[in-house]
This record gives structure tokens, C-alpha cells and sequence, in this order.
């Protein structure tokens, strides 16, 4: 086998057309090495078959992929359509699969709806499209083929919603945070006598600094909001302060900069579940953050004492010394429960009752009842998916309808994304065709661009797609 494969390599280097003179000389061998470089790509590739007794380079695993003839494509009725990233934000493929055996058919050059459109028209036959939301897809599969039924998977539908259910937790999540101040005052600090003698006037203090984050957001949103105001429009904002598009709608459909500043001072962290034990300690005297870290790690956490540290800033009053706090100078943390952050919040709303524990079902009852919004929230959100859950799609609208309804803008712009793509989004929830073998197939072949250490050319990146078993 190994003097094999050295003659095949001594011909490939000699002889003008590599992949017919690695044919002749041992069949068996080109077929072993074509399924390495498919399996592997080139480096990888390479460093097996050397390893197997049939050292070769990296190029020519490469040529032999590229030699191979790309595979016919099949008749198709369900065919499933996603795109490819390759190099995220500036080069799409489009991958193209047969549902009903899973596999890759086709890998197109872009994501337009031209191109969608004429591959359509070049194999006709296709009775079902099945897509992601996508407006190019379905502008495709309506003009490629106007007769084929189209299905908006459901679990993007789902994923939406999702996002519809964060965005609306962290606008109204303030409302918690009041509501908790209001029930727990924080008590002020009683200081001990102090002799007239000794008593001077005592320099005001500087207002607490507030993060940079903070502050670039409230700029952001002030400069956002003004040219709004002044009747420029959304494009014409970003084209001239020169943020994401994203960015752009989410400065301008932000009421205030405290429904922005939520998640960024939300975050989750380690410490969120030793929040209480952090402030009973703190309330008690203990005020060294190094002390309540090794107090707390016993229950469990994992963290450094810089968490703890940033966690215990907000109580501290400045101008005190940070390793000998003044036990007077100092704010009482908030004695009651801690409110769950945004993530938390969303995750009880989405999830189905019978996965939730008995505390937590009791405290998600409890933060609805101090929130109209997020009860109302709730009562959508498990109405959706019940349609999902039990394929009733039929009743989308009147859904969507109650939501229209409603005082609730993050879901108007989900309810007004379904209702620009109805038909589809009502053939997903209601036919048993999804977008999971899609899904898949994405995940795989992006496994495979991987390999290819940049050189995932479409030549080469889609027969190894099409052909990799």
C-alpha cells in the first residue's frame, strides 16, 4: 500500500492531469484518500494519511476534491431552504435539502431571492418550501415557484416571540425595582455621639460616578432621540452617528434610558444566588468583602472577590477607606427578597408550568401581580404556545388581533412580523413539516467550513457539503 501511494504521488507530480493518473495507478488508494480529504480536508487530512502508510500533501487532497463530478440533483417535493455563513455579515450561501432524506441537494452562491427564484425554476416539482422567516426565501419560493405551499418553522416563530418576551421584561422591569424599594425602605445609618467639641462641618460628598457604560448610553440615546425629533429619519441616523441598524431601532424605540441601561446592569452573574447572604452579612457589620466571600463559599459560590467587591460598591459611601469602611458612613443594603434578574423573569414566563419548582411558580405569581404589563405578557405568551405546542394555527389571528390590543410594543412588532408573512407562519403551525433537518445540515456544514482553514471556496466548500457522508 505505501509504495502505492508513493507512485501515485510520483505521477501526480509528473503528469499534467493528477487526478486521472492517481486513478490509474491504484484505484483502491485514490478512493481511500478522497474519502480522508472529504472526511478531514487538507492539514487533517494529510497528517492521517501519512499516519496510515499514504503520505500525501494537502494540495492534492484538495485537487481530488475538486476533481470529483458534483451529484445530481434529485426530484424534490419538501424541499427545506437556509442560509450559510461564510463569513458572517459579508458572504452568504444558500443551503438547499431534501427533507425527506435529509440531505444536502444544492449549495447556491448567495442568499438572493433571484437566485432562490431560478434554481426553482430549473427543478420543478417542488410542493412544500420549508424556510426561516426570511423575506428573501419567500419572495424566492413565491416567484420560483408560486404554486408550492410555504412553512415558516415554527420554532423561529417561537424564538421571536422569545425575543419579543426579553425586550418587554426589561422595559417594565423597573417596575419591580420600585415597588421592592417602596415595600423595603432602606433604613438610615444612626451615628453614634459624637462630642461638640470634636464636631466639624463635614464636607459634602461627591455624587456616586456613574459608569461609563451608563453614561454613553444616555448619550447615544439623547443624540438618537433629537435628530428623530428634528424629522430625520432612521437610516438617515445611522448613516450619520454610525451605529449597527439594530442599535439604531433600539435607541429610537426606547422610551427613556432606564429600559436601555436593564440589561446591562442586569447581568448575570455568580453571585445572583448569594445576593441575601451578601447583604445579611453586610447588615451585621461585616463589611470586608474578602471576609463575606470566604463566608459565603462554604453555601457554594464559586466566585472571585471581585464580584462580591463590585456588589458591595453601591453601599458604600464615597470617601471612606475601602479596606477599613467606616461601619456609620455606610448604606444598609435591602433586607427583603431580591428580585430575579430580567433573564430569570423571562425564562418563568416562556417555560411550561409543570417544569417550574414550587418557589419559583410562587414567585413568578407574586412579580406578575405587581405588574399589569407582565401579567398580560404572561396570558400571551402561554397563549402562543399553546398553538404551537398543539399545531393550532388557525388560531394565529385572532392572537394576534388580542395582542394589537394590547399596550404592549415589543409584541406589536412580533405580532406585526407574523402578520406581514401570515400564510406561511399559519402553514408552520398547523402541518407537521419543520425546519430541524435544515437546521442541521447548517450546523454540519459550517463544521466543515471550519476545517477548510479559509479555503472554503464554493467549489470546494459545497462538494465537500454535498458529497461528505
Amino acid at each position: 500500500m505505501r509504495q502505492s501511494c508513493v507512485r501515485a504521488v510520483n505521477v501526480q507530480r509528473a503528469s499534467p492531469a493528477p487526478d486521472n493518473a492517481v486513478r490509474a495507478a491504484d484505484p483502491v488508494l485514490t478512493e481511500a484518500l478522497v474519502t480522508i480529504a472529504l472526511a478531514l480536508a487538507g492539514r487533517a487530512g494529510a497528517r492521517l494519511a501519512t499516519t496510515l502508510g499514504m503520505p500525501c500533501g494537502r494540495d492534492l487532497l484538495m485537487k481530488m476534491i475538486r476533481t470529483l463530478p458534483a451529484p445530481e440533483v434529485p426530484a424534490v417535493k419538501v424541499l427545506g431552504v437556509d442560509d450559510l455563513a461564510i463569513r458572517r455579515r459579508h458572504t452568504y450561501n444558500t443551503i438547499l435539502i431534501d427533507m425527506a432524506t435529509h440531505r444536502p441537494i444544492d449549495v447556491l452562491p448567495d442568499r438572493e431571492a433571484a437566485t432562490v427564484a431560478a434554481w426553482l425554476v430549473e427543478h420543478p416539482g417542488v410542493e412544500v418550501v420549508c424556510r426561516d422567516r426570511a423575506g428573501a426565501y419567500a419572495e424566492g419560493a413565491r416567484t420560483g415557484a408560486p404554486d408550492a405551499i410555504q412553512v415558516a418553522d415554527r420554532f423561529h416563530s417561537w424564538q421571536n416571540l422569545c425575543e419579543a418576551v426579553g425586550k418587554t421584561v426589561n422595559s417594565h422591569y423597573h417596575c419591580l425595582r420600585v415597588q421592592a424599594e417602596w415595600a423595603t425602605p432602606e433604613p438610615e445609618p444612626t451615628p453614634e455621639p459624637v462630642p461638640a467639641a470634636v464636631l466639624a462641618p463635614e464636607p459634602a460628598l461627591p455624587p456616586r460616578p456613574e459608569r461609563r457604560l451608563a453614561i454613553r448610553t444616555r448619550e447615544r440615546f439623547e443624540a438618537v432621540q433629537s435628530r428623530l425629533a428634528a424629522g430625520m429619519s432612521r437610516a438617515a441616523v445611522g448613516r450619520e452617528l454610525n451605529p449597527d441598524q439594530q442599535t439604531v431601532r433600539r435607541f429610537a424605540d426606547a422610551t427613556t434610558p432606564a429600559e436601555l441601561l436593564v440589561k446591562c446592569e442586569n447581568r448575570v452573574t455568580k453571585l445572583d444566588s448569594y445576593r441575601e447572604q451578601v447583604h445579611a452579612l453586610w447588615n451585621a457589620g461585616v463589611t470586608d468583602a474578602a471576609v463575606i466571600t470566604e463566608r459565603i463559599r462554604p453555601l457554594g459560590f464559586t466566585g472571585s472577590v471581585q464580584i462580591v467587591r463590585r456588589c458591595l460598591r453601591a453601599f458604600r459611601i464615597p470617601g471612606t477607606s475601602r479596606s477599613r469602611p467606616d461601619p456609620v458612613r455606610r448604606r444598609a443594603t435591602p433586607s427583603g427578597p431580591m428580585i430575579p434578574k430580567p433573564r430569570k423573569i423571562s425564562r418563568w414566563i416562556l417555560s411550561h408550568p409543570d417544569h417550574l419548582d414550587h418557589d419559583e411558580t410562587l414567585e413568578i405569581k407574586d412579580l406578575l401581580t405587581r405588574c399589569e404589563h407582565l401579567h398580560r405578557l404572561d396570558g400571551h405568551a402561554r397563549s402562543f404556545a399553546a398553538i404551537v405546542t398543539g399545531r393550532r394555527g388557525t388560531e394565529i389571528t385572532d392572537w394576534i388581533e388580542r395582542v394589537e390590543a394590547d399596550d404592549l410594543p415589543a409584541l406589536h412588532t412580533f405580532a406585526t412580523g407574523l402578520r406581514r408573512d401570515l400564510a406561511a407562519v399559519t402553514n408552520g403551525l398547523s402541518l407537521e413539516h419543520n425546519s430541524g433537518a435544515v437546521e442541521g445540515a447548517v450546523t454540519r456544514a459550517k463544521a466543515l467550513k471550519r476545517q477548510c482553514y479559509g479555503r472554503a471556496n464554493l467549489d470546494l466548500l459545497g462538494l465537500r457539503i454535498l458529497l461528505t457522508p
